[in-house]
């Protein structure tokens, strides 16, 4: 009995080209295929942690009472990384929200 399905369509992702010749068929997605799967997503859980962990550290510093110095071009620079490491966690937030509507139970698949 199945359980869920993934109904990521490639061509929402541009990657259509990618996966010609693979068929539209249903297979089973293998026990030990999942398991390398499931722990690469561990592997990005811990990534987030270690970055969640990094990002307090930066803000307690900034909210420390110890006086900071830099250049005019300096804190362009710093408030430039903040927004490329803003915009790649919106990005990937857009990638996450749109995965968990690509894996569903069978039932409410629309056909």
């Amino acid at each position: 009995m199945t359980d869920y399905e993934i109904i990521a369509n490639p061509e929402e992702y541009g990657i259509e080209a990618l996966v010609e010749g693979f068929g539209g068929k249903p297979i089973e997605f293998p026990a030990a295929e999942r398991q390398k799967w499931a722990q690469e997503i561990g592997t990005f859980a811990q990534r987030l942690q270690d970055l969640s962990s990094k990002a307090q550290t930066l803000q307690q510093w900034l909210q420390g009472r110890h006086a900071i110095k830099a250049t005019p071009a300096s804190l362009k620079t710093l408030k430039i990384q903040l927004f490329k490491v803003n915009d790649a966690l919106d990005n990937a937030m857009g990638i996450v929200g749109k995965l968990e509507t690509d894996i569903v139970p069978p039932i409410t698949r629309k056909g």
